[in-house]
């Protein structure tokens, strides 16, 4: 598999985005997080962060919505609420399959952001 980008390694837009549905099953359902999605378009987000994370992983896609900054501000998300979608974000792409280290390179593009996850609308 030398070469092969990381989106063909999990299962190019398909494998994403089982896992992405997979992980918002259980965001939605966590005691911990599942607050934070009580109201949401929770079809809409899964298709968006499919796209996040099809474009991260080399795919031909790309993620053409809000910032992740303005996204969140309405979020508020702490450290150990990024920390725990982390452990949820390891489960499900482990209940898929997926490479330890490809595993860490997704969650890599993913806590990247985590400046602008917890940012505040009052933020400079």
């Amino acid at each position: 598999m030398t070469g092969e980008r990381l989106y063909d390694r999990l299962g190019g837009r398909e494998g994403i985005a089982d896992v992405v549905d997979d992980f918002y099953a259980q965001l939605v359902g966590d005691d911990e997080l599942g607050e934070f999605f009580a109201d949401a378009d929770i079809k809409r987000l899964r298709e968006t962060q499919t796209d996040f994370l099809c474009e991260v992983a080399g795919g031909p896609e790309t993620y053409d919505g809000p910032s992740v900054r303005d996204a969140h501000l309405h979020v508020p998300f702490a450290p150990a609420h990024i920390d725990r979608a982390v452990e949820l974000l390891y489960r499900s792409l482990e209940e898929h399959g997926v490479p330890d280290e490809d595993a860490d390179a997704v969650v890599e593009a993913v806590t990247a952001y985590q400046e602008e996850l917890l940012a505040r609308p009052d933020d400079e």
